[in-house]
Parts: structure tokens; C-alpha cells; sequence
């Protein structure tokens, strides 16, 4: 029988992992619970900020998991540099073995003295299939949870419908003329809207800058996507960048002008892309709408996400000592 490997990650792997990662797309060849974020191209795109030590796990010559990490001394992260991280695990792969792996992987972590591992979980929404091992795992190796964030999301096999206010915005866009456009262009939404007001409101910037965004876009021009509002003169009004799994459409950036919050642009854009672009999808995830580690809400942003029918799912983080690989040991009856 096959020993388990862990080895890191190195440029000569990029075309093994990327094939690792690729979603199930109706079959079970591919990984379970996990996303193009996870293909190198794009965590790759911003390397100069973190140092990657992202891990392979092989049954042989097989990969049976991989973790998107980084290292910051004595702590990998799973990954700071990503939405969500954790261990992704082949379609068909059973409990017992996933169990073997993460006690493989937390060894061979404190034997090249990372003492911790912090781990982003990949929301359950995000899975193509049953994959709450790491969960049962963190519990038997006493992680400790250190952040709660809320994302707001809509479930299309049991929608919620809109506010009577969302639907009543929608109706007057419409009738004003605007118009709703899917662009490869993002320059105009990033200088003309999304900038400004996060400057604006926040004294804040986009997490991707134009030129990461535009990079990013033409590596993934089907995960993606930029839809604008625009007047019956062309102006633009708001926007919205849409990054898209195999089951999730994700509101990565949402941003209006004055006249377009006015105008009721947003609530158009998003009476389409909920009612019309994405049906095809299993959610529609608006994100998070927290600070300080979840500890604090905008209940405002919050409360205008639920007004489309978006309820409350949560992303944990969790902080594990590598030296309790232990604890996995004695689990069988």
C-alpha cells in the first residue's frame, strides 16, 4: 500500500496542481470543494506579497490534496492572499483517508518548524459535493476558531423574493432608459466609480488594482465578468465585477455614482444578473459585510443585501497547533 507524501509546491508542479484543482463539471475527475482561485495563474498574480508554500499531497505518483498556503515565519496561511483557502481533496475521496492526510500534512509542517496553520475554510456553498471533512478535523485537533465573517446569499432552489423596494427601483431605472451592458473593459467602472467611492466613503482601494483586474480577466475570461449601467447618453452609472465558480456567482465589487444610486442603477443590474444571468447557478453569494475579524457589522450594507432575498451564511478561520497531529491518531473504534 502507497505511503502518503507531502512535498511543496514548485513551478515544475503548475501544470499537476492546476489539474488537481479543476472543478468536477458534472463528473467526479477533479477536486470537490474548490475553485479557480486555486489555479496558479491566479494566486500567482500578486506572488511578490506573499511567499508561497503551498503543499502537495501523493499516494504514490497520485495527488490526492493540495493546500494553497504562504509562510510568515513560524505560520503558513491557507492562504492571505485568497478569499478562502483549506485542504482540496480529490471527488471521491473518503474520510478516513482525508484524515491520514491533514495528520501527514500538520507533521510534516511542524517538522520544518511551522508551529501553526491558519486556515481560511472554504464555505460550504462553494462545494460541488458533501466536504465538511476539514471541519470534523479541526474539532479533533482542538483548532481554535478566530474569525467569523458573514456573507449574505441567495439560494436559488429556495428563493427569497425581492422587497417590494428593490422591485419598485428596478421598474423606475428601467423606465428612465438605463441600460445594462457586459463589458471586457473594466477601466471605466475602476476610475470612474469604484475608485472614487471607495476613496470617498472609506479612504480605502480596491483589493486588485486596474491592471491586476484587467490581468486577471483575460486569464479567466470565463470566471470573470464586468457588467456596467449605463443612461440613454452612455454615461456610466454603477457597476458590478462578478467572479463565477462552477455553482457560485460571487459579487466581488459593487459600486454606484450619485446620480446612479439616485436612478436606482444597482437595483436593475442586480434584478438581472439574480433573476436572469445566473439562474443556472446554485448561489448567489453578495459577500461579507463585516470588520475586525467579524466582530463588528455594517448592519446597512447587510440589511440592502437581504432586501434581494440573501440570507446569512458564515466563513470560519481557524488557527491549529501543527504539533496536535497527534490527536488523529487514536480516532478509529
Amino acid at each position: 500500500m502507497s505511503k502518503l507524501t507531502v512535498k511543496t509546491y514548485t513551478p515544475d508542479y503548475k501544470s499537476k496542481w492546476d489539474r488537481f484543482v479543476a472543478s468536477l463539471n458534472g463528473s467526479y475527475k477533479g477536486s470537490k470543494n474548490t475553485s479557480f482561485l486555486f489555479k496558479r495563474d491566479f494566486m500567482e498574480y500578486h506572488k511578490a506579497r506573499f511567499k508561497d508554500y503551498s503543499l502537495f499531497v501523493f499516494k504514490g505518483e497520485r495527488v490526492v490534496a493540495v493546500l494553497p498556503a504562504n509562510r510568515v515565519g513560524d505560520t503558513v496561511y491557507s492562504h492571505q492572499g485568497l478569499t478562502y483557502g483549506g485542504l482540496i481533496l480529490e471527488a471521491e475521496i473518503r474520510l478516513k483517508k482525508v484524515l491520514e492526510i491533514f495528520e501527514a500534512v500538520l507533521s510534516f509542517l511542524s517538522q520544518n518548524e511551522i508551529k501553526n496553520l491558519e486556515i481560511k475554510v472554504l464555505p460550504q456553498f462553494y462545494q460541488e459535493l458533501p466536504g465538511d471533512e476539514l471541519d470534523y478535523l479541526l474539532f479533533l485537533t482542538k483548532a481554535k476558531l478566530i474569525k467569523v465573517e458573514t456573507a449574505a446569499v441567495i439560494e436559488y432552489r429556495n428563493r427569497i423574493p425581492f422587497n417590494s423596494s428593490r422591485k419598485s427601483a428596478a421598474n423606475q431605472a428601467q423606465k428612465a432608459g438605463l441600460q445594462i451592458e457586459q463589458t471586457i473593459d473594466f477601466e471605466p467602472f475602476w476610475k470612474q466609480v469604484l475608485e472614487p467611492n471607495l476613496h470617498e466613503r472609506h479612504k480605502a482601494k480596491p483589493t486588485h488594482s486596474l491592471e491586476e483586474i484587467t490581468l486577471l480577466a483575460k486569464r479567466f475570461k470565463y470566471n470573470i465578468k464586468q457588467f456596467n449601467v449605463l443612461d440613454e447618453l452612455e454615461n456610466l452609472l454603477a457597476g458590478a465585477t462578478i467572479f463565477e465558480t462552477q455553482t457560485v456567482a460571487h459579487v466581488q465589487y459593487i459600486s454606484a455614482s450619485p446620480q446612479g444610486r439616485k436612478l436606482g442603477a444597482l437595483d436593475l443590474l442586480f434584478q438581472y444578473l439574480i433573476e436572469e444571468k445566473y439562474t443556472d447557478k446554485w448561489y448567489f453569494d453578495f459577500g461579507t459585510s463585516n470588520k475586525q475579524a467579524g466582530l463588528k457589522l455594517n448592519n446597512g450594507l447587510q440589511f440592502w443585501k437581504e432586501t434581494f432575498g440573501a440570507r446569512t451564511r458564515v466563513q470560519r478561520t481557524f488557527s491549529i497547533k501543527t504539533n496536535n497531529a497527534h490527536y488523529l491518531k487514536d480516532v478509529f473504534l
